[in-house]
């Protein structure tokens, strides 16, 4: 196995471009994975660099030649593709659960970059060329995809928000892969504001001292946590359940964040500010709190530090 690099990531865009030097593809909103073929295995590897292939064993097949694929890791939900249908996924560590699993809520690795054919780095060329090396490679099969490529952008917003799909994100046709850079080249355009949030601590349901109600998160800031508001949507029934066996240990004596309001602070237990959650919202409120938040999903892909980056 050769060293695994961090996957190229995109910026915020402020505007779909248009014209003939940029490529447009569906947002999935999934888990963002590095998949490293050899000619007897497979790896699987989040963007923050932790193994994940124990729990993923339908990806297996993809063996039997060197290949570095970039991609999302998908699961569907009522037809659509949520994070939240990965939750009792990606945690796995035993090999037969893992199995079990896959059969009763399968996943399917929809890869959109190539960066390694048989001990070939791609990662100079261009997008276009690199996008040619994929479609050759053929990889196509229930567990695996390679999805379309659309030249008109602002359609695809459209079509995506119509489907209820988490947004799209266009790519310059002439940029390289950059392992680790937040590029430019690369732009996202979420159809509902989408954001990952340090959990800083949590509130149980009323009258429950073990079913969750809300998280209380934050973002990090040069002077420390700045807190974001409760998250309360979405919490429910087995996300709440995966939420609380995650945060128990990391159970602290005081609040994380620089400053919470009175009343949100009543009845919070306090965490260590180690987990990080993607969030939907609205907007952001005057005083600088989510409105209408919903939890999406935990991130083991995100790193604490690397959250408003």
């Amino acid at each position: 196995m050769q060293l695994i690099p961090a996957p190229m990531l995109a910026t915020r865009g402020q505007q779909v471009p248009v014209g003939p030097d940029w490529a447009h593809e569906v947002k999935w909103d999934g888990i963002r994975a590095l998949v490293e073929c050899t000619a007897t295995e497979v790896r699987v590897w989040t963007r923050t660099g932790r193994d994940i292939s124990l729990a993923f064993p339908e990806l297996a097949g993809l063996a039997g030649r060197d290949l570095l694929l970039d991609g999302e890791i998908v699961s569907l939900r009522d037809g659509v593709p949520t994070l939240q249908a990965l939750a009792d996924r990606i945690h796995v560590t035993d090999a037969r659960k893992a199995t079990r699993l896959a059969e009763a809520n399968p996943a399917v690795f929809l890869i959109f970059d190539v960066l390694r054919v048989d001990g070939r780095d791609l990662t100079g060329l261009p997008w276009s060329r690199r996008r040619e090396e994929l479609v050759s490679l053929d990889l196509a099969d229930v567990s695996w995809q390679v999805p379309q490529v659309y030249d008109d952008g602002p359609a695809l917003l459209e079509a995506a928000a119509a489907q209820g799909l988490e947004g799209i994100v266009s790519k310059k046709r002439s940029s390289r892969y950059a392992p680790g850079a937040r590029s430019a080249d690369w732009l996202k355009f979420p159809i509902r504001p989408t954001g990952s949030f340090v959990v800083g601590g949590f509130r149980f349901e009323t009258d429950s001292d073990r079913r969750l109600g809300a998280l209380l998160v934050g973002e990090p800031t040069a002077s420390g946590l700045r807190y974001r508001g409760k998250v309360g949507s979405g919490v429910a029934g087995r996300a709440g359940v995966r939420l609380a066996e995650v945060l128990a240990p990391l159970v602290f004596d005081h609040s994380p964040f620089l400053e919470v309001p009175r009343l949100d602070a009543v009845g919070a237990v306090w965490v260590r500010p180690e987990v990080v959650v993607d969030v939907d919202y609205l907007a952001f409120t005057a005083e600088g709190k989510l409105r209408q938040p919903a939890f999406r999903g935990i991130r083991t892909d995100v790193l604490p530090e690397e959250v408003g980056s």
